[in-house]
């Protein structure tokens, strides 16, 4: 995350170099249903451990943060598209111990841990800092409950970071699990004794100093502290929910799912284990009524029809039924719940312009920067309402889409996505910013192929982020290559922030991606890719008593009050709908949703308490942007190799055009008795942008070769050359009021050319300066193109 800007800021330097630098017994658990996700049952534990279990202070309490149940957090069942009515979840206190990292399993446990909850996290009871020394253990007993006999037993981990050993009386579950953003299983009816049964599990984390995926993580001090840029407290251990389930010999462990719009059909793969002679059946349904059936081999692709598919869009998220069946003969072995939506993403022409469309159609595609952090439990949401809370927020801001950076959610947070409607941009976790190595190299792609695999049916997820600015880079355009040939239903994106921190661009994938701070930026399509923003934005505010460190925030900008914020952010919004869209630039990424530790660039803060922003005007100015990807308004056209005059309609001074003297422009009346030295200073040649063609250029009348240009925001009569010279000549027309127009600043599009003071500036709403003063801004900035005054 993080790049330079277009022209120098304060905390430039340093983005550049950053780059560089860089147990007590489980009573009545919920069981899932099918259809609805809930269920119940028993898991029998022995005897507990003593109650000497409490969360730890969280430094900043979430409005879920005193909800969180001790011994039944978080349960709902984990695996939406994958259920089954009987399951038992292992969530809540287990014995806890740590040792050196080459330690084998303790002799005693003397701590206790809410699970999932991670060791550094206040939720977890432990809160303590883990380093690459440091190995973690777990232990809690367990009776399988009598309704299960003569099935399978599987334990399941939706995540564990990041190298997981699991004993079950005493003997070892399959093999040791690397990764910590995938879910993994095994299958423990053999070590099981018919009684109460012990389960240990340790785990090592080395975090940055190991090879592996990590995304923001970094071993720091788990209370507040200053400092920590953009990267944030390490998340060691288990973090996601662990949960036993009973399954036949033979059984499904995977529905891949793809949409046909083509064809009106839904393409499935069944995968499972001991199917060797089975066959599957996958039913569509909606509510009650039957859409579509067909049967075929498991592991093949079964074709089922979907006729006059309802499809789903953010607009209108709609979610059909799926039942898998497993038959030996007709004899059915085994069923699962899921859900698919039908929707197809691809790239296409839109009017001459290379665009990313949803179901066929360009869509701009509007998010934010979605780091999933959380100050009481760092990696994971204490509930689930946290889970859908921020998924939610982007849906009452008008956002259509998340971008979710370099970290995996658990599978309910992609659930969430599909039922709410919002396209995610689903980035592979970085490894740490040095190169890798082969091991490491081996083990990322491995890790990334079963991320893809667990999530490719989410109908949300349209895009895949190989890597981001550079960060441990490598091998960009094979990588993309490959992602795209083992899901070509969904966009890849080479690499996000192609312009920034050193990072090599693939020169493949679906997107040209750049990242610009403050932005919009100008970043534009190739022949082959749509050019996408994946981050701009970084507007920050602090608010007072939501702080993670009081006075450690910081941000790409900072602004003074509310209503500077939403001046400028909507001024952003305005700039991508007005001027970059048009220009060919697709989708947009915020940063971010909320602020993260010392990050305060948040439209929420870190605790979820407070949203900064006025919402129903950042939703007022989303849902325009996407209306008009939908209808574009037909481009302002002004005459070109013609003489013009631009008059003030400012109500008050619409006597007034603008005019250069002594080298700078001004606004000055001009009547037909003026002088004919002032009438020549207020006519322009208006020429094809010097820039870009699609804009313009003002020459002045009496002096050739001399342009309006903006240099440190005031504008200027000049003569130069160069790109910067001809970016800084070059305005784009935007639409104003009454049939007038706007000019923005080709180099920097949220930036409009405006008389204050009789003056001219370029203005940024909802900027800093004295000529940024929101009062009559519209207007100032809106321009009467008219009859030259010297012809």
């Amino acid at each position: 995350m993080r790049s330079t800007t277009p022209a120098p800021r304060p905390w430039a330097a340093w983005l550049r170099q950053r780059a560089r630098r860089i147990t007590t017994a489980l009573a009545t658990l919920a069981l899932v249903c099918t259809a609805a996700l809930t269920a119940t049952g028993t898991v029998q534990a022995a005897p507990a451990a003593p109650a000497a279990w409490t969360p730890k202070p969280s430094p900043m309490t979430t409005p879920w943060t005193n909800q969180v149940p001790v011994d039944n957090p978080l349960p709902e069942y984990p695996r939406p598209q994958l259920t089954r009515p009987d399951w038992a979840n292992l969530n809540g206190i287990w014995d806890f111990a740590v040792t050196s990292a080459d330690a084998g399993q303790p002799a005693s446990f003397t701590d206790q841990i809410r699970v999932p909850f991670v060791a550094e996290s206040a939720l977890s009871g432990i809160q303590r800092k883990i380093t690459q020394n440091d190995k973690l253990w777990y232990k809690r007993t367990f009776t399988v409950p009598a309704g299960w006999n003569g099935r399978r037993v599987q334990l399941n981990f939706g995540a564990s970071d990041w190298r997981t050993t699991v004993w079950v009386n005493g003997s070892q579950a399959g093999g040791t699990h690397s990764g910590g953003y995938d879910s993994f299983s095994y299958d423990i009816t053999g070590l099981l004794n018919g009684g109460t049964n012990t389960v240990v599990v340790s785990v090592w984390d080395p975090t940055q100093t190991g090879g592996q995926a990590i995304g923001k993580q970094r071993i720091n001090d788990v209370a507040p502290h200053p400092g920590g840029g953009i990267f944030y407290t390490a998340a060691s251990g288990i973090w996601q929910t662990v949960w036993l389930e009973p399954t036949a010999p033979a059984h499904i462990t995977r529905l891949d799912m793809v949409p046909d719009l083509t064809n009106n059909t839904l393409k499935v793969t069944v995968r499972g284990d001991g199917v060797s002679g089975q066959s599957a059946r996958v039913t569509v349904s909606s509510g009650s009524t039957t859409v579509g059936s067909a049967t075929g081999a498991v592991g093949g692709t079964i074709t089922v029809p979907v006729p006059s598919p309802h499809l789903w869009t953010p607009e209108d998220p709609f979610l059909y039924d799926v039942k898998a069946d497993l038959l030996s003969g007709s004899a059915t072995v085994d069923s699962v719940g899921s859900y698919t939506g039908m929707r197809s993403v691809g790239i296409a022409r839109v009017d001459g312009v290379l665009r990313p469309v949803l179901n066929g159609k360009f869509v701009f595609q509007t998010g934010t920067l979605d780091q999933g952090y959380w100050p009481d439990g760092i990696y994971t949401a204490p509930s689930d309402d946290a889970l859908k809370y921020d998924l939610q927020k982007h849906k009452d801001l008008g956002f259509n889409m998340v971008r979710k950076h370099i970290k995996v959610e658990p599978q309910r947070w992609f659930y969430w996505a599909d039922k709410l409607g919002l396209l995610v941009w689903q980035d592979m976790p970085a490894m740490d910013t040095r190169a890798p190595d082969s091991a490491a190299r081996t083990q990322w792609e491995a890790e990334y192929d079963r991320v893809i695999d667990q999530h490719r049916s989410s109908p949300s997820v349209v895009m895949w982020v190989n890597q981001n600015e550079g960060w441990g880079q490598y091998d960009q355009a094979r990588i993309a290559d490959h992602v795209k040939a083992y899901d070509p239903s969904r966009l890849v994106d080479n690499m996000s922030g192609i312009n920034c921190c050193g990072a090599v661009d693939g020169g493949n994938g679906d997107v040209l991606d750049h990242h610009v701070y403050v932005g919009p930026g100008t970043t534009v399509p190739s022949a082959t890719r749509a050019a996408v923003l994946g981050e701009y934005g970084g507007l920050g505010f602090k608010v007072s008593g939501h702080e993670w460190y009081p006075g450690g925030g910081f941000s790409y900008e900072d602004q003074p009050n509310q209503t500077n914020l939403n001046n400028r952010l909507v001024g952003l919004l305005d700039a991508l709908r007005e001027v970059r869209m048009p220009a060919g630039l697709s989708a947009s990424v915020y940063t971010e949703i909320t602020d993260v530790e010392n990050e305060a660039n948040g439209l929420l803060t870190y605790d979820r308490q407070v949203v900064k922003v006025d919402a129903a005007r950042v939703r007022a100015a989303n849902l325009s942007l996407i209306d008009a990807s939908r209808a574009p308004a037909s481009p302002v056209v002004l005459p070109t190799n013609q003489y013009k005059s631009l008059r003030v309609t400012t109500s008050g001074y619409t006597d007034r055009y603008l005019r250069h003297r002594d080298g700078a422009a001004y606004t000055d009346v001009v009547d037909a008795n003026s002088a004919g030295l002032l009438k020549s200073d207020a006519t322009w040649k208006i020429v094809p942008g010097l820039a870009n063609s699609a804009c313009y250029s003002f020459e002045s009348r009496n002096y050739a070769g001399q342009y309006l240009r903006h240099r440190d925001f005031r504008v200027y009569k000049e003569s130069g050359s160069g790109a910067v010279f001809n970016a800084d000549a070059t305005f784009c027309a935007v639409r104003g009021a009454g049939g007038g127009v706007r000019l923005s600043a080709s180099n920097f599009p949220e930036q409009y050319l405006r008389h204050i003071n009789a003056e001219l500036w370029l203005a940024t709403p909802g900027g800093s300066h004295a000529w940024d003063n929101p009062a009559s801004f519209t207007e100032d900035t809106t321009w009467a193109v008219e009859a030259p005054w010297a012809p």
